[in-house]
């Protein structure tokens, strides 16, 4: 196998992690909005959580796309 071929295999492979984070995000979201939907006076208890959970999920995808970017361009 080529060099060139395994480093496209390789930022391939480190993409898959992008497809948990969506998973996340989206149970995350859903999460929130059901429990504000049952209970609308902890909005402001459950927001800030909710969007700090976003970020750090959030975070694993930058991640994964800079080790994408590190095993092509490096």
């Amino acid at each position: 196998m080529e060099a060139e071929a395994a480093r496209y295999i390789g930022a391939g492979l480190a993409m898959f992690a992008l497809a948990g984070v969506g998973i996340g995000i989206a149970n995350i979201f859903s999460n929130l909005i059901a429990s504000v939907a049952r209970n609308p006076a902890a909005r402001n208890q459950v927001f800030p959580i909710g969007i700090l959970g976003f970020a750090l999920t959030e975070a694993v995808a930058l991640f994964a796309l800079l080790i994408a970017f590190l095993i092509l361009f490096a």
